[in-house]
């Protein structure tokens, strides 16, 4: 039997914090909206799952821009706002103090600049003014800065003119959403340095779950539909506008505004025969990760894990790059302790977050033995690098699982498992066809509070120009 049309205002490809906000925005401003996610956990790739009876969270290490609410300017209290998901309802817990790691040297951090800055004058005194005149700078911009130096590199070692300063204070805003290796551009650069060093790291209380669950029952109460298990195969459109969407089972759904938060070039594959062709000659960006979540015998912290999160690196130079031509990297990364932020309830075993360098083409056509061996390989490589400064989790692991490129494709769609998207973000109507909007990572906006700020953004303006005529999307 053919799968009958139809129709709704507004369809938001993919159920992750951009296309969750999205759908939020597009039903408060009284569109019929639905979300479609092939998959059967939302949150895209900050989800959480069950294996073996233990609950694992993927993606979210911290939530950036923790910030009080009486902050009302700043992108964490202002999209709560929009989103109409009053900010206490995160039960925000800040981080405990966190840390760069060098084998020269290390930069300790928190939510308090002023720690970092410190740090800075006693460790690099012949810098600390160039460092204060920049931080004076950086805190007198605005979040959505434009222009400025391709190279954020080349300009902070004209004004720091110190190499090892430079990469790191680098190092961590790379780590936490550069999607070019070793440098960014200086409009990232500025978002990073505020949403993480200025404004600092927090987590919600219970990790991912809590959030995500705020942002689905909020798109309930606007009246929006998620569906899961639904994904998207094609985007129609006709003389230049969008005419909806076709989904895996055949079902057509009639729209006039389409948002996609899955990627520009898997968004362009989506348009036939030519979309196709025109993704082909787009690059997928090609900063992409293996990441491991751990289960200990007992707390973290007890065991000696001291910091929220250490940003390591254990060569003279910073490291970001993909690891051509081999799977993994673990001479630079990424150590997460959930534990470590104010407020957190107590579990019954420690857990460790390990992220390392990766590359995408390595791990594809490899046959199972072959892939679980590179994954265990990948494992071991990273408890070794983080016993370089740390404790050895070695001896307190009692379960883990370890996620690829491979896995984030299976479950995102993110063609080569392209955390950070593609290298140069587009503006959301990149597509070039009336009511198709980009939103999310390739727009430009990273991480879970950037992905909110995106996609609510994007869905409003949208909303602006558009007509309710939909008839709904059934649940």
């Amino acid at each position: 039997m053919k799968p009958t049309d139809e129709r709704a205002d507004a369809v938001v490809i993919g159920a992750g914090p951009a296309g969750l906000a999205a759908g939020i925005r597009l039903a408060q401003a009284g569109l019929s909206t639905v979300v479609q996610e092939r998959h059967w956990l939302w949150g895209g790739l900050n989800s959480f799952y069950k294996l073996g009876g233990r609950t694992y969270d993927v993606g979210l290490h911290a939530l950036t821009n923790a910030a009080p609410k009486s902050a009302r300017k700043l992108p964490l209290p202002r999209v709560m706002r929009q989103l109409r998901i009053p900010l206490e309802a995160l039960e925000l817990g800040d981080q405990l103090g966190s840390c760069t790691v060098f084998p020269e040297v290390s930069l300790d951090f928190s939510n308090d600049f002023e720690q970092l800055a410190n740090e800075v004058r006693v460790k690099f005194p012949t810098s600390s003014e160039a460092f204060d005149e920049l931080a004076r700078e950086l805190a007198a911009s605005p979040h959505d800065v434009r222009g400025g130096p391709v190279s954020t590199r080349q300009e902070l070692l004209r004004r720091l003119r110190d190499e090892l300063l430079v990469d790191l204070l680098l190092h961590p805003l790379l780590w936490y959403g550069s999607p070019t290796p070793n440098d960014m551009a200086w409009s990232l650069f500025v978002v990073l340095w505020k949403s993480i060093y200025e404004e600092g790291f927090a987590r919600p209380r219970g990790g991912v779950r809590p959030l995500l669950k705020l942002l689905t029952r909020r798109l309930k109460a606007a009246g929006g539909t998620l569906r899961l298990r639904s994904g998207v195969q094609e985007v129609l459109h006709g003389n230049g506008q969008t005419e909806g969407v076709v989904l895996d089972d055949g079902t057509v759904v009639r729209a006039p505004l389409v948002l996609s938060s899955a990627g520009l070039v898997e968004t362009l594959g989506m348009l036939g025969d030519d979309g196709q062709q025109h993704a082909r000659k787009k690059s997928v960006g090609p900063m992409t990760f293996v990441e491991s979540c751990t289960h200990l015998k007992q707390s973290a912290p007890s065991l000696g894990f001291n910091k929220t999160i250490t940003f390591w690196n254990n060569s003279p130079r910073g490291i970001y790059a993909p690891s051509t031509p081999e799977p993994f990297d673990a001479r630079s990364g990424v150590l997460c302790i959930p534990e470590n932020y104010a407020g957190q309830d107590s579990e019954p075993e420690g857990i460790l977050r390990m992220t390392v360098l990766s590359q995408a083409a390595a791990w594809e056509g490899l046959e199972e033995s072959h892939y679980a061996m590179q994954k265990e390989a990948a494992y071991q490589a990273s408890l070794a690098a983080v016993a370089q400064f740390a404790p050895d989790p070695s001896p307190h692991v009692v379960a883990r699982d370890v996620f690829t490129p491979r896995t984030i494709t299976h479950f995102t769609s993110k063609l080569g498992g392209a955390v950070y998207g593609v290298s140069a973000k587009v503006p959301h109507d990149a597509a070039k066809i009336a009511g198709l909007h980009i939103i999310g990572t390739d727009n430009g906006f990273l991480g879970i509070v950037g992905a909110l700020v995106g996609g609510a953004g994007v869905a409003a303006l949208a909303a602006a120009g558009a007509q309710p005529q939909g008839q709904g999307a059934a649940p």
